[in-house]
């Protein structure tokens, strides 16, 4: 309740403050509508999941929002330029971002939303608003491997930098680019790193300044790798692998980092009524507007893209809320925007 015991009301409520989110909410209140952005964590949260050495593929320039310039001495902003620029957005546009506060539920219809939140205190509360936009993001679910030992601490899905790894034991599944930093961060800071993927190679979109220097690494056998393998069960002190004829190989772990990519959090669109495509996960919607099959509720940012996180990112992302602007005013939507070669392979 606002104050005087009134259930606040606003034109437009944005579910998510990742960039995309964002954005979107900075195209809508440029164009005149009263927004609300909630997030459970705090601004970006996504980017403090990142390693803490993380470069970004994009320059700076194709990272920005708004117009704000975002700027830095070298051709590749680093997470911490990151996290100080959208900072730095949110306070320059005014946006009126509610950090910790879930939201749970969106009920109603378009027009007449209302959009029950909790903050991390327990504290219920409600938002009316005309339109919805859910931008949760990308860094909803690890995808589990579902094998024995998952769970054990010494086990993670997520790499933030080597040190803890020293002289250690580690292993690092997966084959793309969270996978292949993190082995060489791992190697570079003393770990004894074994690199597994269940595929015959590393995925295509590896960063290209990384390929070659974990390529080398691995040729001079300073990193080990297992090609065609499964992880089978993970212990205390190791991992049992499992290849393509069933042969089991088992691995020294003292540390074991399950870089396997994440699943988008689609549970708030589902109770509220949107359809998600079983094989693609991808809401339904119309992509022109980004309207989903709920009128009046919308979607934004990597989430459009369902299980194939590499179709959308910040470069394009940052964009949908003007086709949402364009929508909820009965304009034409705007051309689709392109994204760097690095990005688009």
């Amino acid at each position: 309740m606002g104050e005087g015991g009134e259930t606040p009301r606003v034109d437009v409520v944005v579910v998510g403050a990742g960039p995309c989110g964002l954005a979107a909410a900075i195209s809508l209140q440029r164009a005149g509508f009263a927004v609300r952005v909630f997030d459970r964590e705090c601004v970006v949260s996504s980017i403090t999941q990142y390693p803490t050495y993380a470069t970004f593929f994009s320059t700076a320039e194709r990272l920005a929002l708004g117009g704000l310039p975002f700027v830095v001495p070298v051709a590749k902003p680093s997470r911490r330029d990151a996290l100080a620029y959208y900072r730095a957005a949110v306070s320059h546009f005014g946006l009126d971002v509610r950090q910790y506060e879930t939201v749970e539920a969106i009920d109603g219809a378009s027009g007449a939303f209302a959009v029950r939140t909790r903050d991390r205190h327990g504290a219920a509360a409600t938002t009316l608003a005309r339109a919805v936009v859910v931008a949760t993001g990308y860094w909803g679910t690890p995808n589990r491997l579902n094998v024995s030992g998952e769970d054990l601490p010494h086990v993670t899905h997520a790499f933030r930098e080597g040190h803890h790894a020293f002289l250690q034991d580690v292993v690092v599944v997966g084959g793309g680019n969270s996978a292949a930093e993190a082995a060489l961060e791992l190697w570079r800071a003393g770990a004894r790193v074994t690199l597994t993927h269940f595929g015959p190679t590393f995925d295509k979109k590896i960063k290209p300044w990384i390929l070659p220097d974990l390529e080398n690494r691995i040729a001079e056998g300073s990193i080990a790798v297992r090609w065609n393998c499964r992880v089978a069960a993970i212990e205390p002190s190791a991992v049992l692998l499992r290849g393509a004829l069933g042969d089991e190989h088992r691995i020294p772990a003292q540390h074991v980092y399950l870089l396997t990519g994440y699943a988008p959090n689609t549970g708030l669109l589902r109770a509220s009524g949107v359809t998600i495509d079983a094989r693609t996960g991808i809401p339904t919607h119309t992509p022109e507007t980004l309207e989903t099959n709920v009128p009046g509720l919308f979607i934004a940012g990597v989430v459009v893209a369902g299980h194939d996180a590499n179709k959308v990112f910040i470069e394009n992302g940052r964009y949908h809320g003007d086709r949402i602007v364009a929508r909820l005013l009965g304009q034409a939507p705007p051309p689709a925007p392109g994204i760097s070669r690095d990005l688009d392979g």
